[in-house]
């Protein structure tokens, strides 16, 4: 347990005090933007890797039984959340690594951007949120829990590093989006526009949540969601 706690602060750490932060943009200046992205990936991977392997050999530590509820939750969470991931990682943005040129054009908030600016970081927020109370044990909190937290959080720091390094041309796409979802569509800024979003989208993000649930036993040794 001791090894994914550490493993979890290390992944969540490195993100949160180093990624987005002015320390980053110090280590830049220093060593240029590839060899720092391409550093930061490797901490990345290595975290990553580090935390999965603690989280399969933490000892299992019961906090609570079955939830009434709990696996449909996580169906349908988990559902939304590979749609989000799905769309946000397809969906060409500016807050994506090297997508700045984005903001030059006419209308740089598309398809699910009018949703919410950052649609992968939620999706997995909510894929790892509703995996907590489907699992009752601790090393599981601390996994799933450790990167709810980090995808809540990186929003924030992803908008703070694009303000500091690209000013008014971000400003102009922050102004018709937001982080939160339906933020900007709720305020009256945007409108969701359902055509924009493509249906090949769409259906891959289905294909995908579907082709995870059938192999989820095979993969993790784990029944999901077993009602």
């Amino acid at each position: 347990m001791i090894s994914l706690v550490l493993a979890t602060l290390f992944f969540v750490g490195i993100h949160l005090f180093v990624s987005g932060t002015k320390l980053r943009d110090a280590i830049t200046d220093r060593i240029g933007e590839l060899p720092y992205m391409g550093l930061f990936a490797v901490a990345s991977l290595v975290g990553m890797i580090w935390m999965c392997s603690a989280y399969s050999d933490a000892p299992s530590i019961e906090l609570w039984g079955d939830l009434p509820g709990a696996p449909l939750f996580a169906l349908v969470g988990t559902f939304v959340g590979f749609v989000l991931a799905v769309l946000g990682f397809t969906t060409p943005s500016p807050t994506a690594a090297g997508g700045e040129a984005l903001l030059d054009s006419d209308d740089p908030c598309k398809g699910i951007l009018r949703v919410t600016r950052h649609p992968a970081m939620w999706g997995i927020a909510i894929w790892a949120f509703v995996h907590i109370p489907a699992n009752g044990d601790a090393a599981s909190l601390v996994f799933f829990a450790g990167l709810c937290g980090l995808a809540l959080s990186g929003p924030g720091a992803i908008d703070r590093k694009r303000a500091r390094k690209l000013g008014d041309r971000w400003e102009r796409f922050a102004a018709v989006t937001s982080n939160v979802p339906f933020g900007a569509i709720r305020d009256g800024r945007n409108q969701l526009v359902f055509g924009e979003l493509g249906m090949w989208r769409l259906v891959a993000s289905v294909v995908v949540w579907a082709g995870f649930l059938a192999s989820h036993d095979a993969l993790f040794d784990v029944a999901p969601f077993a009602f």
